[in-house]
């Protein structure tokens, strides 16, 4: 089945799925960050990978390795320089500067108007999965930046275990 993309659903969908981004981050910042809510993000989304067993989402291994390096590298970079932890009240937290929520909304930005560009040269499938790789790059990179601060902040000894930090109490 062939669904069509026009311009005006992209941006809706697009629209939609920034909304829920921001809201679950906000959601987030309210609740204490534990190990499991550092690595389960990039273990759950390395299941996407499954996608290249379809031909239509292959790319070349080159292009591949760009786009997640320009994802790890590039568009990485702000969200490290705009989020890291802290302690507060007994349990780690996340720490954004005002700026984070800008990024999010500039990188969706680059993202949607980078598909339109992408599209002319590739097809549907193989423009998702060059940005597949390269959302990859950025979360991935961002997480393990979130988790040595974290071992860092739980090494000193005075931090509650994953375990019990895991089981505090989480804001709405």
């Amino acid at each position: 089945m062939n669904i069509p993309s026009t311009p005006v659903i992209t941006a809706v969908v697009s629209l939609v799925g920034l909304a829920g981004v921001l809201m679950w981050r906000v959601r987030e910042g309210r609740s204490a960050v534990t190990l499991k809510k550092i690595v389960m993000p990039p273990l759950g989304m390395a299941t996407g990978f499954c996608m290249f067993v379809a031909p239509q989402c292959r790319v070349p291994w080159l292009w591949g390795l760009a786009a997640f390096l320009i994802g790890a590298i590039v568009f990485a970079y702000p969200l490290l320089l705009t989020s890291d932890l802290h302690r507060q009240n007994g349990v780690i937290m996340m720490k954004r500067s005002s700026a984070f929520f800008a990024v999010i909304i500039v990188l969706a930005l680059v993202r949607y108007f980078a598909r339109g560009y992408f599209d002319h040269y590739l097809s549907l499938m193989q423009t998702g999965a060059i940005f597949y790789l390269l959302a990859f790059g950025m979360i991935l990179r961002w997480r393990l930046k979130l988790l040595l601060a974290w071992r860092a902040l739980t090494s000193g000894g005075s931090m509650p275990t994953a375990a019990a930090s895991e089981e505090a109490p989480a804001g709405d």
